[in-house]
């Protein structure tokens, strides 16, 4: 049953999160921290698939004349759980074709793999696609290596089948203004080239960061932790405390791809570690 969404206003910028599912995961991918200490702190015990539940999100802004959609879900390519962002879309009364510009945080499946509709036409035909410059030399340019392991290479090809539409329209970027107001913020590690999105106006801002948390329990606790998906774990752990240490100083609202519903809210400092503050 799709959900739709309701637009929130923070001061100039009109934003909302769209659920794209839910994803089913095991304790597996986690990397840098004990095995009970990540059960102690999500709650649940290891059953396999199933003992970590994590949210997949993308979000939807107004500002000024342009609608924006942060990602865009991974389609129908993960299975049941997953890829109801479409629905969700138009159950809140946005056509996709109104859409204007697309940002994407990274090349990943959940939050690319829905550009595209089940016959691989486009699921914005009339939206500008930015990424960093750094993710599309990773996943549509680079020749497949001998050390890739599965996932990269599928991820390459599902990368190049759904961007395969908006080759003419894509727009690669560095760091800083993108749109009038929205900037771009390497934040690499988990991808060469995952970026956080700041859409700001005045005194009002909102940083849609991506991947920079997979699990909120464990990572805002312990900020090291990384997931065997992150192609440079180091750099993927050093990006995280530096976004924590930037949005918990200067109290800025952010947007998590995989935190749970409402999905805005605020970083603290809590002890050696972090901690979330859900806005509802």
């Amino acid at each position: 049953m799709p959900q739709g969404f309701t637009f929130q206003k923070f001061g100039d910028i009109e934003a909302a999160v769209l659920s794209d599912g839910v994803l089913h995961a095991t304790y597996d991918p986690f990397r840098g921290l004990d095995r009970a200490e990540c059960i102690r702190l999500v709650g649940r015990p290891d059953k396999g698939v199933g003992s970590v539940r994590i949210q997949v999100n993308a979000f939807i802004a107004k500002f000024g004349d342009k609608l924006i959609l942060i990602d865009a879900g991974c389609g129908n390519t993960m299975g049941p759980t997953l890829g109801h962002l479409a629905a969700n879309l138009r159950a809140g009364g946005v056509d996709p074709s109104k859409v204007t510009h697309v940002l994407l945080t990274h090349i990943h499946p959940d939050h690319s793999n829905g550009l595209v509709d089940a016959n691989n036409q486009p699921a914005f035909p009339n939206a500008e696609v930015l990424v960093h410059e750094n993710d599309a030399k990773f996943w549509l340019e680079r020749a497949p290596e001998s050390g890739d392991d599965d996932f990269v290479t599928r991820n390459i090809a599902a990368a190049r089948r759904v961007l395969a539409p908006y080759l003419t329209r894509l727009r690669r970027v560095t760091n800083g203004e993108a749109l009038p107001g929205v900037s771009a913020y390497l934040s690499a590690g988990h991808t060469p080239g995952h970026t956080t999105w700041l859409i700001h106006a005045g005194k009002d801002a909102v940083l849609f960061w991506g991947d920079t948390v997979h699990v909120g329990p464990i990572q805002f606790a312990h900020p090291k932790t990384t997931l065997i998906y992150d192609l440079d774990q180091q750099a993927a752990a050093a990006s995280r405390a530096r976004v924590f240490d930037w949005v918990s100083a200067d109290r800025i609202r952010v947007a998590g791809a995989h935190l749970e519903l409402p999905g805005f809210g605020y970083v603290t400092r809590k002890g050696a570690g972090f901690a979330f503050e859900s806005e509802a």
